[in-house]
């Protein structure tokens, strides 16, 4: 699988039903450890006082990342994504390749 850094960023729709907005982070929390346990994601990260996500991803390609993994978030039709796919880098202590 190939590794990509995704900063998401969620924008809850003015009027939306606060037990909708709960609803659904709940469902995020979950689906993320699913994630996790599945391989896609291996880090996340929330930057302190922001409201943006920024994380490690797992996928076969950019195409299937953000359709099948993150288009499975139910948080996704709130978010935007900024995606930027990874390499190894030669002093990377934790490189394998």
């Amino acid at each position: 699988m190939k590794e990509y850094l995704v900063e998401l960023t969620t924008t809850v729709p003015e009027g939306t039903d606060p037990g909708e907005v709960d609803r659904r982070r709940a469902a995020e929390a979950g689906r993320a450890r699913e994630l996790a346990a599945q391989g896609h994601l291996f880090r996340l990260w929330r930057p302190v006082g922001e409201q943006r996500s920024i994380g490690v991803w797992r996928a076969e390609d950019e195409s299937r990342l953000r359709e099948e993994v993150l288009g499975s978030l139910p948080l996704w039709p709130w978010m935007t994504a900024v995606v930027t796919p990874l390499q190894s880098h030669p002093n990377d202590p934790g490189r394998t390749d």
